[in-house]
């Protein structure tokens, strides 16, 4: 699902990724990064969600996400002091992700935990892939829709032009994607914060929003599709300082980000 926002933003890196067939190469000095951060965090999450048990107390329940917490950071982080940091960033917002928990189990049912699907893109031939961090029933059959952030959510307006996960899962819900659960109405869009305050913010996008999304997408990969659409670099990046894992090859800092690109026939 990254992909389509990669696609969005820099057209270039699906290009080298997808059909030049080329891997950035891992660090000569691994260290603590945001992926990693966000990968061993959603663990944490996913066990917590997994073995939440919404007749215990409050307490009883930071105290089984600490136990896991630290479990799965010493699992997957081999820096002692990096593991210290990020359970302590996490135990900070502690009390907030179990009373969110509870609060949650009170309306809703988790149904679909950190599972994948895919779904064919219309006419295009596409296969869409997504893997939902979250996905609950509510009591009247619809589904809320939960993406947990490690690094700060994005605003809706990135949302709308850029950050389209959720919209795009919401879409994949109400077309039957996930066996589990079957087709759905999507009742609401929430991105849970990892960190700062733990809020928990839900979108102000409803069910147009998602249809409206899902025929852009198919249109979005209908024009890549066709040879004489070329993958731009650096579209449209979020900052002009972003660093892409390809602006070598196309060897960016011999042009500027506001040249307009020019067709040029490789092939």
């Amino acid at each position: 699902m990254t992909a389509i926002k990669t696609l969005i933003r820099d057209p270039y890196a699906i290009y080298a990724a997808r059909i030049l067939r080329l891997r950035p190469l891992d660090p000569l000095k691994p260290g603590p990064n945001p992926r990693l951060r966000g990968e061993a965090l959603h663990r944490v999450v996913e066990l917590f969600v997994t073995g939440f048990d919404p007749k215990n107390s409050l307490d009883s329940g930071q105290k089984h996400l600490s136990e896991l917490a630290e479990t799965v950071l010493q699992e997957m982080i081999p820096w002692p002091s990096t593991q210290r940091l990020w359970l302590h960033r996490l135990l900070r917002i502690a009390p907030q992700l179990v009373a969110q928990e509870a609060q949650r189990r009170a309306e809703a049912t988790p149904a679909v935990i950190e599972t994948s699907a895919s779904i064919e893109l219309g006419p295009t031939g596409f296969t869409l892939t997504a893997r939902p961090d979250r996905i609950d029933l509510q009591h009247d059959g619809t589904a809320l829709v939960y993406d947990y952030k490690s690094g700060t959510p994005p605003k809706e307006a990135e949302v709308r032009h850029f950050d389209k996960q959720l919209l795009l899962e919401a879409a994949m819900i109400e077309r039957g994607a996930f066996a589990q659960i079957g087709p759905r109405q999507v009742a609401g869009m929430s991105y849970v914060h990892l960190g700062g305050s733990g809020e928990c913010r839900m979108l102000a996008l409803g069910r147009e929003d998602v249809a409206q999304t899902w025929t852009r997408l198919q249109e979005l990969i209908a024009r890549y599709l066709a040879r004489s659409q070329g993958f731009a670099a650096r579209r449209a990046m979020q900052m002009s300082r972003d660093i892409g894992d390809y602006d070598h090859l196309s060897r960016f800092g011999e042009w500027d980000i506001t040249d307009l690109p020019v067709p040029e026939d490789v092939g």
